[in-house]
């Protein structure tokens, strides 16, 4: 053991056991440090031992996730741990700029895997499969990687895409409690064991948000239903109805409290699973309504009524078997909850259909106790398995997206684990040959695959030996000669099948298989197979009508003729069946096995996972009681030689687990030259990247190993210490190489330049801001001087036509005023035509007269054109008075103001309303320039004395004594 645990053969020299053994107590002599240890390639030396002990001392400390290169190790801890699957937690990871420096967690590889399908570099699916034994805890971490991506893949824009997205995540949520309900069962290793394996695929858009999903399932273990090992528990969905249903529901569904059932055993122990309402609710969110739930627990309860029923021998053999008394009300209750006629539900469980002949004659035999139980146990197990597949349906009919509407996706697989129990039959062999293909596939991708591609590019590598897996799967699904094909050959044998032949044939045929064993203490037919994971013994009884799965036609007829509304849509008439059912011997095509569709299915998966960028989550189980705190060394040991970790590890420590394609290298860390200013002038030639792709390959060769180079002398510069390359080679492995036609990376490189880009990134960034603000701001002042120049042209042209609207309005008054001006002063003229004539002459004939003053000119002017508005002014009923007035009407006369004895102004009385008159008399004659008026008084000239008044003055004003002004 002690070989085994230090990882050397029994030849190695007892020297070097001797410093190894020294080596690891030297390590383990600290074990206080050994919990802050989340990388197992840290540990040194990497033996089983030492690997042991550093999780069981961060188990014991509740760290539960450690390291181990590639693959990252998941401790169960049995018990709910606060906060480290919250919600809080998951957007931690999200939002950390590096998480893999935070501490290990199932969120980490999530979150590697959303980023990896968000990067540049070969955008590719991504897959992560979830392994371990039954009972490790695969179906919680799925189920936790779910919610991480259903939280951090759901970013929408818009309200709208709010909404979708949140329909999208519950209903991908809902999807596994129902899938848990109806496909997981209590076992001896775990309480919520899945007995079927599933692949869901979480599709993802151009934008990494969630669009839809899609679940693909393996090999349901449907024998479950009505066989039941001891101490173990049906699908939690029958407890679940039993426990949870209504007192109306119980009536309806004939499940009254306190009844028994042949296939629900240890009703009394009560599991965190049993929730009814939860489950009801997830259906639905799926779509499935309340009457359509209703006919489904109705078919289960049906299928549980008729597991109660039980049949006697009977003593004549060509007379059926005869019901039990308790038997006769559930067969009746079955039939009714299953809507099928109880006579032919009865006489199909009792009586077989034989067809014989060319003819195909229809012979009809009874059936022995046994096969009534066998077809009575067929018909559960067909009626489930249709059901569950018909769940299955509705969930991805749900949730999964329109194919044009996703792009990439991430895939999560979690199968049932390595089971060994004390009757192993054929689901344990298909269970454990699954598992035996995901080992290989680990091993192939990574084991094996990465240090051959190492050889292939010319890299310094030194082999490391693991445990391959490849014989064992020779041996059970090899060509020509397996363990497969025999037992499909004698699926194909028209002949009683035997476990003692099955048992011959197996050891004589695969004799020379080092994986092939037998136990010769067994007294039942069996054989043994050597898994990777630890030998299985399995019994030959039974496994061969195991893989016919042999379904009575009758049966199939029995549930096409019910008339429950569930069942009509599990069973459909089908008239190409009926054609089907009746071939020729000799043109009939051999059925499919079971062994042949397991088989057919994961080599579908295989070829699925082979297209993604795989990631491996291995569940330890610390003990097989399920007890907290309980780390058990000898069967975590068992488990970690069965997964091969140390060899992980070993690879992992000395490996490259990045590699890149030269052409997409440079592509991506040639921006990394401006970092180095002797490089950078050559980076700055736009024609580089075309130069690149039309080098010939040896060019291209030297190109990379220049530039290689480059990155190599920026690298002190990225860790922020001033040693060179050389110096840092001499203590540790190169962390980077190129072979032929890759570039191999170690993690911490490829942080170191993913840090680099990033900051040549916002370098480049900076730069284009300061030239983009540049622009804008120029743009922007080019904007607001064409701005100024527009607003100065709007406002000048806008003046323009305020004055051009004003200048046509003064013109339009101007000439309203001329031409009333011309209209009053013709009028005056007319009036006072006559008076200047009479004046005239009375001058000339008076010897006494005297020129006219200097002054009359503008007075008679004044008059002419202002008499109007003074008159107005001065006699007006209301407004200025007293002195006021008089100023008024000097201004109006334009009379001048030093002398008050050269004019008068005679004016109406102040207490008498209305228009008088007002005039400047006149000191000399006036000469009008106007015709003759007709006027009898016209002609007459006023007298200079201030108390005559005649001709036109005398009819405006009143007689009565003017005032002097």
């Amino acid at each position: 053991m002690l070989q085994q645990l230090n990882g050397h053969s029994s030849s190695s020299h007892d020297q070097s056991r001797v410093s190894l053994r020294e080596d690891i107590q030297e390590f383990l002599s600290g074990e206080a440090p050994l919990h802050q240890l989340d990388d197992l390639t840290k540990v040194n030396p990497v033996t089983l031992e030492t690997v042991l002990r550093c999780l069981q001392v961060r188990y014991m400390v509740d760290t539960f996730y450690t390291n181990a290169g590639c693959t990252l190790v998941a401790l169960n801890p049995f018990k709910p741990v606060p906060g480290l699957y919250s919600p809080e937690m998951m957007r931690e990871y999200h939002a950390a700029s590096q998480p893999q420096k935070l501490k290990p967690h199932i969120f980490t590889v999530g979150e590697q895997t959303y980023r990896n399908v968000k990067s540049l570099i070969e955008p590719v699916n991504q897959s992560i499969v979830v392994s371990g034994e039954s009972g490790a805890g695969k179906t919680w971490t799925s189920r936790c990687l779910m919610k991480f991506y259903a939280v951090v893949a759901t970013s929408p824009t818009s309200w709208e895409n709010h909404k979708i997205a949140e329909r999208i995540e519950q209903r991908i949520l809902n999807s596994n409690p129902v899938m848990e309900a109806f496909g997981n069962a209590c076992t001896l290793r775990n309480d919520n064991s899945s007995r079927f394996g599933k692949f869901i695929q979480l599709q993802l858009n151009r934008a990494q948000q969630m669009t839809g999903a899609a679940v693909q399932t393996y090999l349901l273990e449907k024998t479950r239903v009505a066989c039941q090992a001891s101490s173990e528990r049906n699908f939690h969905i029958f407890y679940q109805i039993c426990k949870g249903a209504s007192e109306e529901e119980r009536v309806q569904w004939h499940l009254p409290k306190g009844s028994t059932f042949s296939w629900l055993p240890n009703p009394e122990r009560t599991l965190e699973e049993d929730c009814f309402e939860v489950t009801r609710e997830a259906m639905l969110h799926l779509g499935i309504d309340t009457p359509t739930q209703n006919n489904i627990f109705k078919v289960l309860a049906g299928l549980l009524h008729l597991g109660n029923v039980q049949f006697a021998d009977s003593e004549d053999e060509a007379q059926p078997c005869q019901l039990t008394e308790e038997a006769k009300c559930s067969v009746r209750t079955s039939a009714s909850l299953l809507q099928l006629p109880e006579n032919m539900l009865l006489e199909t469980l009792q009586i077989r259909t034989i067809r014989a002949g060319r003819q195909q004659q229809v012979f009809r035999k009874a059936c022995s106790r046994a096969e009534c139980d066998t077809r009575r146990d067929c018909l559960a197990k067909l009626v489930y398995a249709r059901l569950f597949d018909w769940l299955v349906l509705v969930i991805n009919s749900s949730i999964y997206a329109d194919p044009d509407s996703w792009t990439t996706f991430i895939g999560l697989l979690d199968v049932y684990g390595f089971e060994s129990f004390p009757d192993n039959s054929l689901e344990q062999l298909c269970i454990n040959y699954a598992n035996e293909k995901l080992q290989q596939h680990f091993v192939a991708h990574y084991l094996r695959a990465q240090q051959e591609e190492y050889a292939v590019e010319g890299l310094e590598w030194s082999f490391v030996n693991y445990q391959d897996n490849q014989t064992c799967l020779d041996l059970i699904e090899g060509s020509p000669i397996s363990i497969c094909s025999l037992i499909n050959e004698e699926c194909r044998l028209n002949r009683p099948s035997s476990a003692a032949q099955l048992q011959t044939r197996i050891e004589s045929a695969l004799a020379g298989s080092p994986c092939l064993g037998h136990n010769k203490l067994s007294r039942e037919p069996s054989f043994v197979v050597v898994h990777f994971a630890g030998p299985v013994r399995y019994h030959t009884a039974g496994l061969v009508e195991k893989n016919k799965d042999p379904v009575p036609p009758e049966l199939t007829g029995l549930l096409q003729q019910s008339q429950h509304s569930l069942l009509t849509v599990l069973f459909p008439t089908d008239p190409k069946e009926k054609t089907q059912e009746k071939p020729s011997g000799q043109n009939r095509t051999p059925a499919l096995t079971v062994v042949s569709k397991f088989k057919a299915s994961l080599e579908q998966l295989l070829r699925i996972l082979q297209n993604t960028t795989p990631h491996y989550i291995r569940c330890i189980k610390p003990n097989n009681q399920g007890q907290p705190q309980s780390f058990l060394q000898e069967e975590v040991l068992s488990q970690l030689e069965a997964c091969g970790l140390v060899e992980t590890i070993h690879i992992s420590a000395a490996g490259f687990p990045i590699r890149v394609s030269h052409q997409n290298f440079m592509e991506r860390y040639e921006l990394l030259r401006r970092l180095c200013p002797r490089a950078s002038s050559s980076f700055h030639n736009p024609y580089s990247a075309k130069e690149h792709s039309e080098q010939p390959p040896q060019g291209e060769a030297a190109t990379l190993q220049t530039l290689l180079q480059d990155i190599l002398h920026i690298l002190p510069a990225l860790t922020g210490t001033a040693a060179t390359p050389a110096d840092s080679a001499e203590c540790t492995p190169a962390p980077l190489q190129c072979g032929r036609t890759k570039v191999f990376m170690t993690d911490f490189m490829l942080e170191l330049l993913e840090n680099g880009r990033t900051q040549v990134l916002e370098q480049c960034a900076r730069c284009i801001q300061c030239g983009w603000r540049q622009h804008q701001r120029r743009k922007q002042k080019r904007q607001r001087r064409a701005a100024t120049l527009i607003q100065a042209a709007v406002r000048s042209w806008l003046t323009r036509k305020h004055i051009q609207r004003l200048h046509i309005a003064a013109t339009v008054i101007k000439h309203a005023w001329q031409k009333w001006r011309i209209r009053m002063a013709f009028l005056a003229s007319k009036e006072l035509d006559g008076l200047e004539e009479k004046h005239f002459s009375q001058a000339h004939g008076s010897p006494n007269s005297s020129p006219l003053p200097p002054m009359q000119p503008r007075l008679l002017g004044a008059i002419i054109r202002l008499w109007p508005l003074g008159l107005v002014l001065a006699n007006a009923a209301v407004g200025i008075r007293g002195f006021q007035r008089k100023l008024v009407v000097h201004a109006c006369l334009q009379l001048p103001s030093g002398s008050s004895r050269s004019s008068s102004v005679q004016t109406a009385q102040q207490d008498q309303a209305g228009v008088r008159s007002i005039r400047a008399l006149p000191q000399g004659s006036i000469r009008f320039h106007c015709r003759k008026s007709p006027l009898r008084y016209a002609d007459t000239c006023p007298e200079p004395s201030p108390s005559s008044v005649t001709g036109f003055n005398q009819i405006l004003l009143e007689k009565h004594r003017p005032i002097h002004v």
